[in-house]
């Protein structure tokens, strides 16, 4: 086991994620003389949203549309900043340590290592909502977001019959994005609702203010130019034998109709990548408006848990601009509580932040109600798979619930729904609210996944490999 000098001496204020909030929070830190240093999965920084900023593949970077462009000044304003950064950190374990202390578990090429913190900031960002209808499981059909790290990543732009079905912002996006790189899109199935326009519009005038409304019209615009948009898509089923042939879809008030499909791109929206902070302790609640769980956090991102803050996405969707604002907030509340600066210097600071952030959330109302995700594709039917890998269909978990099971962490016992490699990621929204609806409670009542470290893949060689220190024994669960 290495030691944690190879990592550096404990640091003051640990930041995961390299995102815009942990990137914006990273900076600031530092800029204030906090000893920082930035944990990141990745090889490079920019977190998904900015991934490869710096190194593009792609011969014309101005197809990504100029919110990626943003990326640029806070990736180079990091470097700049004097914080550390340590790529390839896979990050399993937080939590309280000894001496006020917090503990971080985390793994880099392959040798696992335990550092401490006073302070640790998690900007994990967001994932892909759950998006389960009959055949998602094919090869195939993919998440929306996953193509566009391809994109990003390796200028891999999808080819063939390809459709896009879905509702969100990302999903407009990656579709104008693909046809400005040279794609063709079979067609766009647009799964919003009429119903969602409807309530849509008691939040138009903040939206026309905000600086979505002329980049969404833009995006739209592109798209319908360049694709055969459907819209009211109610039902929707992807069919193949050993791989995508077809896609199935329903209109409201329609038969079904089929169309050929290589590769189905899905996505319903993004939702707060929990996995990390709900490990460390930090309190969850329901949000009725974003359809998710959120951690409780105050205005400076502080969790019901002693020193760890939460910033981004992973707090509650609000965007790229406004992540990298709440992370600016985030690094002055630990500035202040490390005493590097006064409560009043810390207000002072926090004034134009706290504008700049109301100015990035502006209109936000309005697209949690336009894209918000609907019950038929939220909660699905019969045997649809719901966690691929445990290969949990629908039927299961609701005969669970019948057969007496009340909850999602109880759920493990019956079917090891949640228990796979990915955590839950997959299916933890979809199993509450099969188990939710199955038992006729609300979201907030039947809770989330109760999930502890390690929160990513470990080998046994680095298990083994930790000194049997109080804090490594209580993270890998000795």
């Amino acid at each position: 086991m290495s030691s944690n000098r190879e990592l550096g001496d404990p640091y003051e204020l640990v930041v995961v994620g390299a995102g815009p909030a942990g990137l914006a929070a990273a900076t600031a830190a530092a800029g204030l003389g906090i000893n920082t240093v930035l944990l990141d999965e990745q090889s490079s920084l920019g977190g998904q949203i900015y991934r490869a900023i710096e190194e593009t593949p792609l011969a014309d970077p101005a197809v990504l549309g100029k919110s990626y462009g943003r990326g640029r000044l806070l990736v180079r304003s990091f470097v700049a900043s004097g914080a550390r950064h340590i790529p390839g950190a896979s990050v399993w374990h937080v939590a309280e340590g000894q001496g006020g202390c917090l503990t971080v578990g985390l793994s880099v090429g392959s040798a696992a290592h335990m550092i401490e913190a006073r302070r640790v900031i998690l900007a994990t960002g967001a994932l892909e909502r759950p998006f389960p209808i009959p055949g998602w499981t094919l090869p195939g059909v993919l998440a929306a977001g996953g193509a566009q790290t391809l994109l990003k990543s390796a200028a891999i732009v999808p080819a063939g019959y390809v459709v896009l079905a879905g509702t969100g912002p990302l999903l407009w996006l990656f579709a104008a994005q693909m046809l400005r790189a040279g794609g063709r899109i079979t067609a766009f199935l647009d799964t919003a609702s009429v119903e969602n326009r409807r309530a849509a519009l008691a939040h138009l005038p903040g939206f026309l203010a905000s600086s979505y409304f002329r980049e969404g019209l833009d995006l739209m615009r592109a798209v319908r130019r360049g694709a055969q948009v459907v819209r009211g898509v109610k039902a929707l089923v992807a069919h193949g034998t050993e791989r995508l042939s077809e896609v199935a879809f329903r209109r409201l008030g329609s038969t079904e109709e089929r169309i050929p499909a290589d590769i189905l791109l899905l996505h319903q929206g993004v939702v707060p990548d929990l996995n990390l902070a709900a490990a460390a302790g930090c309190k969850l609640t329901w949000d009725e408006r974003q359809l998710a769980f959120l951690p409780v956090t105050d205005r400076w991102g502080a969790s019901s848990v002693e020193g760890i803050a939460i910033a981004g996405d992973g707090a509650g969707i609000m965007g790229s601009e406004a992540a990298a604002e709440r992370g600016r907030l985030a690094a002055l509340d630990a500035a202040c509580r490390l005493g590097r600066i006064t409560q009043s210097d810390r207000d002072r600071k926090a004034a134009p932040v706290a504008k700049a952030l109301a100015r990035a959330t502006r209109g936000r109302a309005f697209l949690d109600a336009l894209f918000r995700p609907t019950r038929a594709f939220r909660v699905p039917e019969g045997e649809t798979i719901v966690c691929r890998c445990e290969e949990v269909t629908a039927r299961q978990v609701r005969e669970s619930a019948a057969f007496g099971c009340p909850g999602p962490n109880q759920l493990k016992a019956f079917l090891r729904a949640g228990m796979g490699p990915c955590q839950g990621r997959m299916c933890g929204l979809t199993v509450s609210a099969l188990l939710a609806e199955a038992r006729g409670v609300t979201m907030g009542e039947i809770g989330y996944f109760r999930l502890r470290p390690p929160v990513k893949p470990l080998t046994l060689s680095e298990l083994a490999a930790l000194p049997a220190t109080p804090a490594a024994m209580e993270a890998v669960g000795r």
